[in-house]
C-alpha cells in the first residue's frame, strides 16, 4: 500500500510542479529575473548555453534536497516529492529542449497533434521578445486555441 501512496505523491507533485513552473515563468522569469531569461527570447548569444539555463536550479536544488534528506530519514514522504520534481525536470528537458526548441536534432518532423499544439503555443510565447505582453507560460498544459490552430496546420499539411 505504501508504494501506491508514494506513486501518488510523485504524480501529484509532478502536476503541481507544472503550475509552479507556470507561475515562476510568468512572475519571476518575466519579472525580476528577466535578465537571466531574456537571452532565451532574444537569441542574441553565440553559446549553446543560455543565462536562462540557470533556472533549472529552482527545481534541481529542492528536488535533490528532498530526495537526499528523505532517504536519510527512512524514505520520508518528501523523498517522493523530490522524485516528482525530478521527473518534471526530465519531462521539461525532453519537451522544452528536445521537442520544442530542438536543441538536439531529433523528433523534428512530428505530426502529432499535441506536439504541433505545444510548438505553436511556445512559438506564440516567443513572439514577444520583451518581458511584457507574454502568453502561454506553461509547458505541458496547453490552451485549447493552440490545438485548434494545430488541427488547421495538420489539415493544411495533408492537403
Amino acid at each position: 500500500m505504501d508504494y501506491l501512496i508514494n506513486i501518488s505523491i510523485v504524480l501529484v507533485t509532478f502536476v503541481l510542479t507544472e503550475f509552479s513552473a507556470w507561475a515562476n515563468h510568468k512572475f519571476i522569469m518575466h519579472g525580476a529575473m528577466w535578465y537571466f531569461h531574456a537571452d532565451h527570447h532574444k537569441k542574441d548569444h553565440e553559446s549553446w548555453f543560455e543565462r536562462n539555463d540557470v533556472f533549472f536550479l529552482m527545481y534541481a536544488i529542492p528536488s535533490w534536497l528532498c530526495i537526499m534528506l528523505g532517504m536519510m530519514n527512512g524514505f520520508a514522504w518528501y523523498t517522493w516529492v523530490g522524485f516528482g520534481i525530478a521527473l518534471y525536470g526530465l519531462a521539461y528537458f525532453f519537451v522544452h529542449d528536445v521537442i520544442i526548441h530542438q536543441r538536439f536534432k531529433i523528433l523534428t518532423k512530428s505530426t502529432n497533434l499535441y506536439v504541433l499544439a505545444l510548438r505553436r503555443a511556445h512559438k506564440m510565447h516567443h513572439k514577444h521578445i520583451g518581458k511584457e505582453d507574454g502568453e502561454s507560460f506553461g509547458m505541458l498544459l496547453i490552451h485549447p486555441k493552440y490545438f485548434a490552430e494545430a488541427r488547421k496546420l495538420k489539415a493544411a499539411q495533408h492537403s
